[in-house]
């Protein structure tokens, strides 16, 4: 099924699109702003989309420091969820990741988000601790995972 999508590098004219997934993926979605500065600002900061037919479904953005990659955003449109593209976008940034000479990767997650933290340690991620309060909408922690790559 993922041999019909493509990956590529997210570009200025991709927002309008990133922000549906975006509102459609998270209760506190970023701004238009937010991408513009990941995309023109931000040194450090590499995002992904994936397509099918021209049309944006998932997106993956990571900062990579030094040889440390911190995933940003992980999102699938919710009508292509269940589909082991969000396992693909992972993939495909875990494999950037390691040709920019990250050894590890991090991200953080919701505590009651159950379904990524499968994705994650099926891709190797390991706990690494909680971040109280994390998430700005309803002060629920975040779990650290992190990954050697």
């Amino acid at each position: 099924m993922v041999d019909s999508f493509v990956f590529r590098y997210m570009k200025e004219e991709d927002i309008d699109q990133i922000l549906e997934v975006e509102h459609a993926s998270f209760t506190t979605p970023w701004s238009r702003e937010a991408f513009y500065n990941e995309i023109y600002h931000n040194k450090f900061a590499i995002y992904i989309v994936l397509e099918e037919d021209e049309k944006i479904i998932g997106y993956c953005g990571a900062w990579i420091v030094i040889d440390e990659a911190h995933v940003t955003n992980v999102a699938i449109l919710p009508s292509y969820r269940g589909k082991k593209l969000g396992d693909a976008l992972l993939r495909k940034m875990i494999s950037i990741a390691k040709e920019m000479g990250a050894r590890s990767m991090t991200l953080e997650v919701r505590l009651t988000n159950h379904v990524a933290q499968s994705l994650y340690r099926k891709l190797g991620f390991q706990d690494g601790g909680i971040r109280k309060n994390y998430y700005s909408d309803n002060q629920e922690d975040a779990l650290v995972m992190w990954v050697n790559l």
